[in-house]
């Protein structure tokens, strides 16, 4: 969610006009209720999650085609993302996941294994309503210590929060905690690994590595910190595997047992995973790839993602509880320009083609059916058909 300036200035207009109008008669009695009843807080928020940002050299080419078109230098990385822009937009909080670590905006730019991406994809993110970023993951340490800063730095330049790496102890001792219309939310964020790259000795909290007991401690924090809801970015699982591993199963089990972890919400598999509803809380395992370009001849689910919204309500304890699940499915279409598809949006779509509708509606089906291996549909996540 993120206001918008113009908002203000027309607001601003309409009083100053208002200035100038007529006195109106006024008659006596009573105020009304709405004029005497101050609102009360909030019960209910809306949290938007969304799977990697994953940028792979042909979408660096890209978002560096799309720049030229709209008479630019660089990089823009908003038409990739702008079929999700109203989905993420409208959230009280939006999450996304920076699976990979941003470059000076001169480069270079790389792709797997040790991926440096331009520093245009947070701009992008920020424009397309996200809030706050996860950061940990395999890739963390693809340029060292220096990639971390330079994430963090463009991430702060465009006013996106982030967790999960940091440039100094403090930062890594310091929860993400955010006031979200009233409501202070946390997100943490762990990974299963830096691909055999190691920490550096002097800075072992650079980037956070999955430890339930650390996990628990952090999120002890935050709500000493204030948070009343507190969400777990995992980066886990078996790359390319639609069903979680049974570390997944495990560690979700144990981490949502505490009341200190309210959501868990899931990357690094590349493709969709299932839903859980566990006791009263939920697990996305996976939720595919945001945005991707893996190269012609790769497995079509790897362009698969979802766009959870999860509604949370205040119970009459004080506590908050996710009540409603709703997916979004996408897709990532490489041609003829790479896009990020709301597959809901386009099956319905008279402009579209038939034959690619179906097509759409068939995709559609598929990520439906991942999301639901483990029975979610049954415990009330609802999704399009």
């Amino acid at each position: 969610m993120r206001t918008m300036p113009a908002l203000v200035v027309l607001m601003i207009a309409a009083l100053a006009c208002g200035c100038d109008a007529p006195e109106r008669e006024t008659t006596s009695g009573p105020p009304s209720s709405s004029a005497a009843t101050a609102p009360g807080p909030r019960t209910t928020l809306t949290v938007v999650a969304a799977g990697d940002l994953l940028v792979h050299p042909a979408l660096t080419e890209q978002a560096a085609a799309d720049a030229r078109r709209a008479g630019r230098d660089g990089h823009d990385f908003t038409q990739v993302l702008a079929a999700v822009r109203a989905r993420v937009g409208a959230a009280d909080l939006a999450i996304c996941h920076m699976e990979t670590p941003l470059a000076e905006p001169s480069g270079p730019f790389t792709g797997w294994p040790n991926f440096s991406v331009p520093p245009a994809l947070a701009d992008a993110a920020a424009w397309a309503g996200f809030d706050t970023c996860s950061t940990a993951s395999n890739h963390s340490l693809d340029t060292g210590v220096e990639g971390i800063t330079r994430t963090l730095d463009n991430l702060d330049r465009v006013g996106l929060r982030h967790t999960g790496t940091a440039r100094t102890a403090a930062e890594r001792q310091r929860p993400n905690v955010m006031d979200v219309d009233g409501v202070k939310v946390g997100q943490l964020s762990y990974t299963l690994s830096f691909n055999d790259i190691p920490l550096p000795p002097e800075r072992p909290w650079a980037a956070n590595l999955i430890d339930a007991d650390a996990i628990l401690a952090e999120a002890r924090r935050a709500r000493f910190a204030g948070a009343q809801i507190v969400i777990l970015s995992m980066h886990w699982g078996t790359e390319y595997q639609n069903e979680p591993n049974a570390d997944q199963v495990d560690l979700a089990n144990r981490l949502l047992a505490s009341p200190d972890i309210d959501l868990i919400v899931g990357h690094h598999a590349h493709v969709v995973q299932p839903f859980e509803k566990i006791g009263a809380k939920w697990v996305a395992y996976g939720m595919g790839n945001l945005t991707t370009r893996f190269g012609d001849g790769s497995a079509e689910n790897t362009q698969d993602a979802v766009v959870p919204e999860f509604t949370f309500t205040r119970t009459p304890s004080g506590r908050w509880e996710v009540t409603s699940v709703t997916v979004l499915p996408t897709w990532m279409e490489y041609r003829p320009r790479a896009r990020v598809v709301d597959l809901t949006a386009a099956m319905s779509d008279p402009l579209v083609p038939a034959l690619q509708r179906t097509r759409y509606a068939a995709i559609a089906q598929r990520i439906n059916g991942y999301v639901d291996l483990r029975g979610a549909s049954s415990a009330g996540l609802r999704m399009p058909h």
